[in-house]
């Protein structure tokens, strides 16, 4: 059915439910010339007479009250559908899909999330936990964390957390046995845990910048996974020095457990951000979930 089929529908019920073109008229906003020759156009492409006119009534005939009893609920339907939507544009409501690394779910989203899933019960929210560089528009996705400096240009990025910085540290009884490094040059000299990228499979590369001076270092020691936490473990286990960001060692740092070097050699960059399509439509759920999560220093 095309779009005018329609229209003239809705102007043909308007008359039938009014018994009048002049009443139809000022219900739908237009003219009574208008309403008639819509009716009439309609009464051609059906072959049948819809209304009986006289001059002091319009009443429909046994096609058009049989025409009029089936409109009537399916055009209500369709109010109430498009009702339905207009709600949902003015509540939060529907479901959130995001995309983000274990460690800044856990710490930063999912505490925002219990509490506005307790607020809005017809807001939902699922998060995909994975470590890669995710097309959240190719798979899905309304909106994924990411650190800030590695944003796409077509993105909106929302900063979400504070600035971090990479820390070197290992566990106080490693250097009982080992000088604590002085420069990144000295690392060559120590047992360094590599931490594997998931998806390019390579390993990173220990990034240093002093005095506007940048340096990056290629370690070697006897521990390699890609998984953060493992890393962690065997630095407290006193296998050797780590490199990770802050708030995944800042913890352990705080209580004694690992023991920081090379702070001077490791400034600060921009932290997590909430990153989303620039074309994206905002709903309200959305809207108050990024809302609830921008940074505020």
């Amino acid at each position: 059915m095309r779009r005018d089929e329609m229209g003239d529908l809705m102007a043909f019920l308007a008359v039938a439910e009014e018994r009048s073109f002049t009443r139809a008229a000022a219900r739908l906003g237009t003219s009574q010339s208008a309403v008639s020759a819509v009716v009439r156009r309609l009464e051609e492409r059906l072959g049948v007479r819809l209304l009986t006119r006289t001059t002091r009534a319009v009443s429909p005939t046994e096609a058009g009250q049989r025409l009029s009893d089936t409109l009537r609920p399916a055009l209500a339907d369709i109010e109430a559908g498009l009702s339905e939507l207009d709600e949902m544009r003015s509540r939060p409501a529907g479901t959130i899909r995001l995309t983000s690394s274990s460690s800044v779910a856990e710490q930063l989203v999912l505490p925002v999330a219990n509490r506005l899933m307790a607020e809005h019960p017809d807001m939902n929210i699922e998060i995909a936990v994975d470590s890669r560089f995710v097309d959240i528009a190719r798979e899905g996705f309304d909106a994924g964390i990411r650190l800030g400096e590695s944003l796409d240009k077509d993105m909106i990025g929302v900063r979400i957390g504070p600035e971090l910085q990479m820390v070197v540290a290992a566990a106080p009884a490693y250097f009982e046995h080992h000088p604590v490094p002085r420069s990144p040059h000295d690392l060559t000299e120590h047992n360094c845990m590599n931490l594997r990228f998931q998806t390019s499979g390579g390993l990173y590369a220990w990034e240093f910048e002093k005095d506007g001076r940048t340096l990056n270092v290629r370690v070697e020691g006897q521990f390699t996974s890609d998984d953060a936490d493992l890393l962690v473990g065997a630095a407290l286990a006193g296998r050797g020095l780590l490199c990770l960001p802050s708030d995944r060692v800042g913890r352990y740092i705080d209580s004694g457990q690992l023991q920081r070097v090379l702070e001077d050699w490791c400034p600060p960059f921009a932290g997590y951000h909430l990153y989303y399509p620039s074309r994206r439509q905002i709903t309200p759920a959305f809207r108050l979930l990024i809302d609830a999560l921008r940074w505020r220093d």
